[in-house]
Protein backbone atom coordinates (compact mmCIF):
# COMPACT_ATOMS: atom_id res chain seq x y z
CA UNK A 1 0.00 0.00 0.00
CA UNK A 2 1.30 3.30 -0.94
CA UNK A 3 1.78 6.16 1.91
CA UNK A 4 -0.05 9.12 0.61
CA UNK A 5 2.18 12.64 0.98
CA UNK A 6 1.37 15.64 2.46
CA UNK A 7 0.36 18.76 0.08
CA UNK A 8 2.52 21.01 2.16
CA UNK A 9 6.09 19.55 3.27
CA UNK A 10 5.60 19.09 7.45
CA UNK A 11 7.78 21.02 9.46
CA UNK A 12 11.10 19.31 10.68
CA UNK A 13 10.43 17.62 15.03
CA UNK A 14 11.24 20.54 17.14
CA UNK A 15 11.21 23.75 14.66
CA UNK A 16 9.20 26.27 15.14
CA UNK A 17 6.96 27.87 12.87
CA UNK A 18 6.79 31.34 14.44
CA UNK A 19 2.81 31.53 13.03
CA UNK A 20 -0.38 31.86 15.54
CA UNK A 21 -2.58 30.05 13.03
CA UNK A 22 -0.84 26.67 12.69
CA UNK A 23 -2.56 23.95 11.55
CA UNK A 24 -5.10 26.57 10.14
CA UNK A 25 -5.18 25.52 6.43
CA UNK A 26 -6.36 28.89 5.58
CA UNK A 27 -3.41 30.71 7.00
CA UNK A 28 -6.11 33.71 8.13
CA UNK A 29 -5.59 35.17 11.49
CA UNK A 30 -9.56 34.85 12.94
CA UNK A 31 -10.72 38.30 13.86
CA UNK A 32 -13.59 39.37 15.73
CA UNK A 33 -15.88 42.66 15.14
CA UNK A 34 -15.57 43.49 18.61
CA UNK A 35 -13.95 42.97 22.27
CA UNK A 36 -14.42 39.66 23.92
CA UNK A 37 -16.75 41.66 26.87
CA UNK A 38 -18.97 42.54 23.88
CA UNK A 39 -19.33 39.38 22.48
CA UNK A 40 -20.25 38.07 25.68
CA UNK A 41 -22.89 40.33 25.94
CA UNK A 42 -24.15 40.17 22.24
CA UNK A 43 -24.13 36.17 23.39
CA UNK A 44 -26.12 36.88 26.74
CA UNK A 45 -28.63 39.31 24.86
CA UNK A 46 -29.60 36.78 21.95
CA UNK A 47 -29.33 33.81 24.78
CA UNK A 48 -32.35 35.86 26.66
CA UNK A 49 -34.25 36.76 23.41
CA UNK A 50 -33.89 33.40 21.98
CA UNK A 51 -35.71 31.39 24.87
CA UNK A 52 -38.27 34.05 25.37
CA UNK A 53 -39.38 34.19 21.55
CA UNK A 54 -39.19 30.49 21.58
CA UNK A 55 -41.58 30.42 24.17
CA UNK A 56 -44.00 33.04 22.80
CA UNK A 57 -43.57 31.39 19.67
CA UNK A 58 -44.72 27.58 21.45
CA UNK A 59 -47.86 30.14 22.92
CA UNK A 60 -48.30 31.65 19.44
CA UNK A 61 -48.85 27.98 18.05
CA UNK A 62 -51.38 26.83 20.69
CA UNK A 63 -53.23 30.29 20.34
CA UNK A 64 -53.57 29.62 16.32
CA UNK A 65 -54.39 26.00 16.76
CA UNK A 66 -57.44 27.35 19.55
CA UNK A 67 -58.39 29.32 17.27
CA UNK A 68 -58.72 27.57 13.76
CA UNK A 69 -58.90 24.38 15.02
CA UNK A 70 -61.78 24.82 17.46
CA UNK A 71 -62.81 28.61 16.89
CA UNK A 72 -62.09 30.01 20.34
CA UNK A 73 -59.82 33.08 21.32
CA UNK A 74 -58.14 33.31 24.97
CA UNK A 75 -60.12 35.96 27.00
CA UNK A 76 -59.48 38.07 30.24
CA UNK A 77 -62.02 39.65 32.19
CA UNK A 78 -65.38 40.77 30.24
CA UNK A 79 -68.82 39.60 30.79
CA UNK A 80 -69.92 36.29 29.18
CA UNK A 81 -72.27 37.04 26.03
CA UNK A 82 -74.46 34.74 26.24
CA UNK A 83 -75.24 34.45 30.14
CA UNK A 84 -74.24 37.56 30.80
CA UNK A 85 -72.56 36.85 34.07
CA UNK A 86 -68.67 37.95 34.74
CA UNK A 87 -66.06 36.37 32.47
CA UNK A 88 -62.97 35.72 34.36
CA UNK A 89 -60.15 33.87 32.42
CA UNK A 90 -60.11 31.26 29.49
CA UNK A 91 -61.21 30.19 25.83
CA UNK A 92 -64.27 31.51 24.84
CA UNK A 93 -66.14 31.54 21.21
CA UNK A 94 -64.57 33.48 18.43
CA UNK A 95 -67.75 33.77 16.38
CA UNK A 96 -70.36 34.99 17.37
CA UNK A 97 -68.23 36.90 19.89
CA UNK A 98 -68.43 34.92 23.21
CA UNK A 99 -67.24 37.48 25.84
CA UNK A 100 -68.19 41.60 25.48
CA UNK A 101 -65.25 43.77 26.85
CA UNK A 102 -62.50 41.59 27.92
CA UNK A 103 -59.28 41.64 26.50
CA UNK A 104 -58.38 39.52 24.04
CA UNK A 105 -55.48 37.91 25.11
CA UNK A 106 -54.94 35.82 21.56
CA UNK A 107 -54.38 39.42 19.96
CA UNK A 108 -52.13 40.16 22.26
CA UNK A 109 -49.57 37.03 22.21
CA UNK A 110 -49.47 37.93 18.08
CA UNK A 111 -48.64 41.44 18.95
CA UNK A 112 -46.18 40.36 21.93
CA UNK A 113 -44.70 38.15 19.55
CA UNK A 114 -43.96 40.23 16.70
CA UNK A 115 -42.72 42.93 18.38
CA UNK A 116 -40.23 40.26 20.38
CA UNK A 117 -39.01 38.71 17.22
CA UNK A 118 -38.24 41.99 16.19
CA UNK A 119 -35.46 42.75 19.28
CA UNK A 120 -35.04 39.21 18.67
CA UNK A 121 -33.55 40.05 14.90
CA UNK A 122 -31.56 42.83 16.84
CA UNK A 123 -29.91 40.54 18.73
CA UNK A 124 -28.87 38.10 15.81
CA UNK A 125 -27.52 40.78 13.78
CA UNK A 126 -25.55 41.87 16.29
CA UNK A 127 -24.04 38.96 17.61
CA UNK A 128 -23.58 38.02 13.74
CA UNK A 129 -21.73 40.85 13.16
CA UNK A 130 -19.48 40.70 16.20
CA UNK A 131 -18.92 37.57 15.62
CA UNK A 132 -18.03 38.25 11.56
CA UNK A 133 -20.36 35.10 10.47
CA UNK A 134 -21.52 34.73 7.05
CA UNK A 135 -24.97 36.16 5.78
CA UNK A 136 -26.20 31.98 5.71
CA UNK A 137 -25.37 32.11 9.68
CA UNK A 138 -27.79 35.09 10.25
CA UNK A 139 -30.56 33.67 7.99
CA UNK A 140 -30.60 30.52 10.15
CA UNK A 141 -29.97 32.56 13.50
CA UNK A 142 -33.68 34.50 12.01
CA UNK A 143 -35.70 31.28 11.28
CA UNK A 144 -35.13 30.67 14.83
CA UNK A 145 -37.85 32.86 15.67
CA UNK A 146 -40.17 31.23 13.27
CA UNK A 147 -39.98 27.93 13.35
CA UNK A 148 -41.42 26.28 16.42
CA UNK A 149 -38.11 24.69 19.09
CA UNK A 150 -35.67 25.93 16.55
CA UNK A 151 -34.65 28.77 18.66
CA UNK A 152 -33.61 26.23 21.46
CA UNK A 153 -31.59 24.68 18.92
CA UNK A 154 -29.81 27.69 17.65
CA UNK A 155 -29.31 28.63 20.56
CA UNK A 156 -27.56 26.27 21.63
CA UNK A 157 -25.40 25.19 18.58
CA UNK A 158 -24.70 28.89 18.18
CA UNK A 159 -23.51 29.16 22.18
CA UNK A 160 -21.11 26.36 21.96
CA UNK A 161 -20.08 27.69 18.70
CA UNK A 162 -19.09 31.09 19.50
CA UNK A 163 -17.83 29.73 23.15
CA UNK A 164 -15.16 27.29 21.23
CA UNK A 165 -14.07 30.11 18.85
CA UNK A 166 -13.41 33.15 22.07
CA UNK A 167 -11.65 30.00 23.12
CA UNK A 168 -9.41 28.92 20.39
CA UNK A 169 -8.58 32.27 19.11
CA UNK A 170 -7.90 34.47 22.72
CA UNK A 171 -5.71 37.09 20.16
CA UNK A 172 -8.70 37.64 17.90
CA UNK A 173 -10.88 40.33 19.47
CA UNK A 174 -9.92 43.80 18.72
CA UNK A 175 -8.35 45.86 21.44
CA UNK A 176 -9.57 49.19 21.82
Amino acid sequence: MIDPKPATPAPAAGTNTGSKTAGKASGKKRRFGGTEAQIRSALKFYKVLAYLTGAMLLLLCAELIARYGFGKYLFAGGTNAVSGQPFGFGFADAEPQGVLGGVNLSVAVLIVHGWMYVVYLISNFRLWALMRWPFLKLILLALGGVVPFLSFIVEKKFHAEVEAELAANPQAPQRY
